[in-house]
């Protein structure tokens, strides 16, 4: 049924008012009755419908420094809300002692976003899943009497509820709820707990309906959201999360249908290659959504940023969270997904008018084909022309052709124009380099674990195998399990027999075994939690023989059922085979000693003060040089300039990095192992498509945040777990090497459509290639340039047999020294027609190098 959109917001509000009156009869708040409220078509604010479009940027996996432009970058591509989880166990670490200072000032933050003129989406959980260690819950709450997570039960609905209480408080003393003036217009209670409700039953069912109805009784003055739960009760809205959200729909009739999680990449894990989402697949998966009667969507995530510290969870999840996002994991812009969803972005809000004010009419235009025809009756009329085949198609809509790409959308904001399509990708392309900055690592030493003197400091002793987490409460990744074992001088393998074998059986995440002080071999867990068997031969001599084990966290569980209960470390059997009456010694049940954590942990290092409290030996002195269980010093200088730096780690194996006190988080040098085929954007998404860099480490280049450094002597405290060459660690910048961008004569774009005043439009037909050097660049060299039939991609083009024989010296005339130029693809500014009768397209490959002059 078509409605005006006068008699839709008359409607709307009639609603609304119906709507506040039954939550109240049923005991809710009424959510949204004053600024923010919601109807069956989108979010209202101030009484008006609107598309919004959103962008998840988490505060704690960036620097403060870095949030302002992280928000204007968002909001210059078209971003209306940013949404954020909150974490809890960052702001508590300990029962009642609270942190909101440096990355985890959630207030600042969401002050940030609302100097910035965007709205928020305040994702409370408090559980959040992300990626993060223990999903977001403190390790703490893993020990109150009588806990169990995420279910029916009083001990952690208490806790849920204090800590959602305080943020709530927090955000209200603030005024920073839309209903107080403020930029929050949305909340989440809960996270994706649809699969673990049915999982649990009737308590599963319960807890989700209490946790509802205590968020709603925090009377915030916006709608609340639970995402992945089907049965959502009212007036909790339910939505979708996933690569495609299209065939959702909210589980009432008068609920907006909300997308809250467009996963636009996926997370990398150590050991495995990075997941890329062609930006032509995600375009399409929006359009399909919107078309299909969607009014808010979010990307998760818009920036993903750093994993600092411990706080991956996982396990085995890597310091990078860049998850392919349009800004990478510095906060530059990704091109071409950047500048393609920007575009998407300015379609759609053309199309807002109608879509916010009627629902969609159908159109069959083929097998694979359709028209969706929004027409508000007001002279607003969009259509989305769609093509779900994996081969191109031709159609006809109102009389007109049109060219569809393979699994593509055409965008028609006036039902005539196509100003977008998803699969033609217009904007440049940017190519990002690591180049060496300059700034040497001077003075290297190291300092030596020196594993033997275990003995001296063990925290505790037992008979028998503990649990990892339960002796270390996650203070430190790292684990002691040490025994000895007494070899009688007649073992056969001390007289040329077979030599022995230590066999174990682990839950934790990596295992180093030392045998008498020497590393006899290391292995590793997977995700799934699965215990992992390992044999290594045993260089025993006769007498007292130690056997130390080092059990490596790489991040607690982030989700699962009851992860709360999930075990980690040497949980057994270990044994010796070859030693003993009948070849067998078990180990399991005999006297261990254990130690929480490093000596150089105990010692602080990675502070100025801890480091200078112990004797540090030059890297040239050092026996052997690529010790395991050592910590490295040195200092550097930073370079100038402003482009983000990255330690390039290669050389080195495993262990954790600081900077001036600060955790860089976990590196690992691992190789990624995966399928690296090639890439089509066409068909159906899943995270093992398209994925990249097989052979090479899964992560080399490790965040560091200049807000960090002060201008000289920088420390850097490396532990490194199995050897590596520390003089190999060099500080490198990120930065755009070079530009490309293509367009064809007579596309049709974003900034050639005009809406002349009463609604009608014109489509100006003047195609333009734009390059842009970041902030502080311009363009320095014109490295290819051809008008005509131009092949290759990025980096590789080369001309084809028709070409513009000026190309190079026009681009050259009109770029060269800007930090941003547009140039015609016409036959009147190349001053010929290269071969008359055929498509013609310009081509550009551009070097930005750092400019003197301010921006043009």
């Amino acid at each position: 049924m078509m409605e005006t959109s006068s008699v839709s917001v008359s409607v709307s509000k009639l609603l609304l008012v119906v709507f506040c009156v039954v939550v109240l009869v049923m005991g809710f708040e009424p959510v949204g009755c004053s600024g923010v409220s919601y109807d069956k078509k989108a979010i209202l604010i101030n009484g008006q419908r609107r598309v919004l479009i959103s962008g998840s940027i988490h505060y704690p996996r960036s620097t403060p420094d870095m949030w302002e432009d992280l928000v204007r970058k968002a909001k210059d591509g078209g971003i209306d809300v940013i949404d954020t989880y909150v974490f809890w166990n960052v702001h508590e670490p300990s029962p009642g002692s609270y942190d909101f200072g440096g990355r985890y000032d959630l207030v600042r933050f969401i002050k940030t976003i609302q100097k910035v003129g965007l709205y928020a989406h305040l994702r409370v959980g408090p559980y959040v899943c992300a990626e993060w260690n223990f999903g977001g819950f403190p390790v703490w709450l893993k020990y109150v009497p009588g806990i169990s997570f995420r279910t029916d039960n009083k001990p952690f609905k208490d806790a849920m509820q204090g800590f959602t209480h305080k943020i709530v408080q927090m955000m209200k003393n603030e005024k920073l709820f839309a209903s107080q003036g403020g930029p929050i217009i949305l909340s989440q209670i809960e996270n994706e707990y649809g699969g673990q409700a049915q999982a649990l039953g009737a308590a599963g069912h319960s807890y989700m309906t209490w946790a509802a109805k205590m968020a709603v009784g925090l009377n915030t003055g916006v709608p609340w959201v639970m995402c992945k739960e089907d049965d959502a009760p009212d007036p909790i809205i339910n939505t979708c999360n996933g690569f495609y959200c299209d065939d959702f729909l909210p589980n009432k009739p008068y609920k907006p249908k909300m997308w809250t999680e467009a996963w636009t990449g996926w997370f990398n894990e150590f050991g495995g290659p990075y997941h890329q989402r062609p930006v032509e697949d995600l375009a399409f998966a929006v359009t399909r959504f919107i078309q299909k009667g969607g009014t808010f969507f979010n990307y998760y995530m818009y920036h993903g940023g750093t994993n600092f510290g411990r706080t991956a969870g996982g396990p085995f999840i890597t310091t990078s969270y860049d998850y392919d996002a349009p800004l990478d994991e510095y906060g530059l812009v990704k091109e071409p997904k950047y500048g393609h969803l920007k575009e998407l972005h300015a379609a759609i809000k053309l199309c807002e008018p109608a879509l916010v004010s009627s629902d969609a009419t159908v159109r069959s235009l083929g097998s694979y084909q359709q028209a969706y025809v929004f027409s508000s009756g007001r002279g607003h009329c969009a259509a989305f022309i769609s093509n779900y085949h994996s081969a191109a198609a031709k159609v006809t809509f109102e009389n007109r052709h049109y060219e569809l790409p393979a699994w593509s959308t055409s965008i028609l904001p006036d039902c005539k124009n196509a100003v977008f399509n998803t699969a033609k990708v217009g904007v440049q392309t940017s190519k990002m380099q690591m180049l060496p900055t300059g700034s040497r690592l001077l003075s290297w030493e190291t300092y030596d674990e020196d594993i033997n003197s275990l003995d001296a400091r063990p925290t505790l002793t037992a008979n028998g195998l503990l649990e990892q987490v339960n002796i270390t409460r996650d203070r430190s990744d790292y684990l002691w399990y040490i025994t000895s074992v007494d070899v009688s001088p007649t073992e056969p393998f001390l007289r040329g027999g077979s030599k022995p074998t230590l066999s174990l059986e682990s839950k934790g995440h990596a295992v180093h075994v030392f045998i008498n002080g020497q590393l006899s071999g290391s292995a590793y867990g997977t995700m799934d939690y699965r215990s992992f068997k390992y044999s290594v031969p045993a260089n025993l001599h006769a007498g007292i023989n130690r056997i130390a084990l080092l059990s490596v966290a790489v991040g607690l569980p982030n989700v699962g059922l009851h992860f709360e209960r999930w075990e980690a470390g040497v949980l057994g059997p270990v044994s010796l085979l070859g030693v003993g009456k009948g070849g067998f010694k078990d180990l399991s049940r005999q006297k261990w000693s254990y130690q929480v954590g490093l000596k150089g942990e105990s010692r602080n290092l990675l502070s100025e003060e801890g480091a200078s409290s112990v004797d540090w030996i030059p890297s040239s002195l050092a026996a052997n040089g690529q010790q395991p269980l050592t910590w490295h010093k040195a200092y550097f200088e930073t370079p100038g300039e402003n482009e983000p730096l990255a330690l390039d780690m290669q050389g080195m194996g495993k262990g954790q990095i600081w900077v001036n006190g600060q955790s860089l988080g976990r590196y690992w040098l691992v190789y990624a192992k995966g399928d690296c085929s090639a890439c089509s954007y066409a068909g159906t998404y899943r995270y093992q498509k398209c994925q990249i860099g097989c052979g090479h480490p899964t992560q080399r280049w490790y965040h560091v945040p200049r807000s960090w450094l002060r201008p000289t002597k920088n420390l850097l405290i490396v532990f490194e777990e199995l050897g590596g060459d520390s003089s190999k660690i060099t500080l490198v910048k990120r930065t755009v090497s070079s530009i490309c961008a293509k367009a064809n004569e007579h596309r049709p774009t974003i900034e050639n459509y005009r809406v002349e005043s009463g609604g009608d439009s014109t489509m100006l037909h003047e195609s333009k290639v734009h390059l842009k050097c970041a902030a502080g660049q311009s363009i320095s060299a014109i490295k290819f340039a051809s008008y005509g039939t131009p092949m290759g991609t990025c980096g590789t083009f080369h001309t084809g047999a028709c070409h513009a024989q000026h190309s190079h010296a026009l681009l050259e005339k009109n770029c060269i020294g800007k930090e941003r130029c547009a140039v015609a693809v016409s036959n009147s500014f190349f001053g010929e027609d290269p071969c008359p009768n055929t498509l013609k397209h310009l081509s550009v490959e551009a070097e930005c190098s750092p400019s003197s002059a301010g921006p043009n």
